[in-house]
């Protein structure tokens, strides 16, 4: 076979080297996935384990390599379903697992392009201008109900931030937006705002328990637990990051010789 580059050989090697079992590779989800997106996995994970959950996650849900890319550079292993929360408490313990897989801790929105001195109604404006990587963020299954959602409870008025069905759990989320560090006295706003959701929104028998999303800029977790141990409503509270962290570590060894050979074999117009 000829027009195989050397940096395509190199990788083919790493393939073979990463997942030797040649009879068993058509039922692991990374035989279900692009080439370019195994690229992915082997420039950007070394251990096995990852390998394996990043391309079962993508297998499942059909990311495009730029999706792969970012969910591994923002270490979605981390961060999925790691929001501190009372769902165990507050729901059935057959919903409580599944209502907790929607959380994550913390939440990626470095795509909106804001700092840190952003007001709520702007950060709230942001994600809704962006709703597609707002959803992307958010997880599969989230569709967008609205924004500024008017509650009328006997004559006075109230506003939900953003309001979202999950097509696959049938239940409303209700996200709050804080641009401050958490305060009890958020998690009860968001409570009430799920209550008066799951009594006016749900229909009962078809739609599972209505649960919260407080989003903020930072959190003390011993203060969160104690907020949410006295909060009857089923809510979690997750930071957001808007900022990129630092790079920590520079291309290893091999990656910049591949990279000087490819370079070298390109100027010099060799292409064996």
């Amino acid at each position: 076979m000829k027009g195989f580059s050397r940096a395509n050989l190199f990788y083919m090697r790493r393939f073979a080297e990463a997942w030797p079992d040649p009879t068993a590779i058509v039922q692991h989800p990374v035989g279900l996935l692009p080439w370019g997106h195994v690229i992915e996995l082997l420039d950007k994970l070394d251990a096995p384990d990852l390998r394996d959950w990043y391309a079962a996650k993508d297998a499942h849900h059909g990311w495009s390599r730029s999706v792969l890319a970012h969910q591994i550079s923002t270490r979605l292993h981390e961060r999925e379903a790691a929001a501190p929360s009372n769902f165990a408490g507050t729901l059935e313990q057959r919903d409580s697992g599944q209502a907790q897989e929607l959380s994550k801790d913390p939440y990626a929105l470095q795509f909106l392009a804001v700092d840190s001195d952003v007001s709520e109604r702007e950060l709230e404006q942001r994600l809704v201008d962006r709703i597609l990587e707002t959803m992307r963020e958010l997880g599969p299954g989230f569709a967008f109900v609205g924004r500024q959602v008017h509650l009328d409870v006997d004559g006075d008025d109230f506003y939900i931030d953003l309001l979202f069905f999950h097509v696959e759990q049938l239940r409303y989320v209700v996200i709050e937006l804080k641009t401050t560090t958490f305060d009890p006295r958020d998690a009860g706003q968001l409570g009430f705002y799920v209550a008066v959701v799951d009594d006016r929104l749900r229909i009962p028998n078809k739609h599972e328990p209505t649960v919260g999303i407080l989003l903020v800029a930072g959190k003390n977790d011993t203060v969160v637990r104690y907020a949410l141990a006295s909060t009857t409503q089923p809510v979690a509270v997750s930071r957001y990051e808007l900022t990129e962290e630092a790079q920590k570590a520079l291309p290893d060894e091999a990656t910049i010789a591949r990279a000087f050979a490819d370079e070298l074999d390109r100027s010099t117009g060799r292409t064996e």
